[in-house]
């Protein structure tokens, strides 16, 4: 069963439900412009792997504010005592693997930023590639980056097709706002 399908198909007030719905009609498949949101969204999506969306999604706040509000230029000045602090987080996902990506990965935008203007400068220069094309540069440019991480960072910010089925609502709300 597709997300779209998911959504459509139940009615629930579960918060779970109403989280997913939330993400799924108002965030997953549209544009981000803001670096630092772009950023966090990638971060969420290295965090998932191996663990339910559902989680990440109840956890956002928390990794918001562990993560100085997704702060590229912030995060990529963390040091040893940033790095314990966060597996101490009960409120995030405390694996040393992601969040050392997550250290690494913001030092890496800042230096694309110095070439690009931003993360998103990067993106917009690179798209629109295929999706082996994306998985291989960010393979190349990134930490923890597979290619289900890469595939879903890219369909839940617009840059590769799939987010919505043709059917969905979504789909042609965002559509027309290209």
């Amino acid at each position: 069963m597709s997300y779209c399908e998911y959504i459509a198909n139940n009615h629930s007030d579960h918060p779970d439900y109403i989280l997913n719905k939330a993400y799924h009609d108002h965030q997953y498949g549209f544009p981000i412009q803001d670096d630092n949101e772009l950023f966090g969204r990638f971060l969420l999506e290295i965090n998932q792997a191996g663990l339910s969306w559902t989680l990440m999604l109840r956890k956002q706040d928390n990794f918001r504010k562990a993560y100085d509000g997704f702060a590229i230029d912030r995060i990529a000045l963390y040091e040893e005592t940033d790095r314990q602090r966060l597996m101490q987080d009960a409120g995030i996902i405390r694996n040393r693997l992601k969040i050392n990506a997550a250290i690494v990965n913001a030092q890496k935008i800042v230096l694309l930023k110095e070439e690009f203007g931003s993360f998103k400068g990067w993106l917009d220069a690179h798209h629109p590639l295929d999706k082996p094309e994306w998985m291989k540069l960010f393979k190349k440019t990134f930490k923890f980056t597979g290619g289900e991480i890469v595939n879903e960072f890219l369909m839940s910010t617009g840059y590769l097709p799939g987010a919505h089925q043709p059917d969905c609502p979504v789909y042609h709300h965002i559509h027309s706002l290209s």
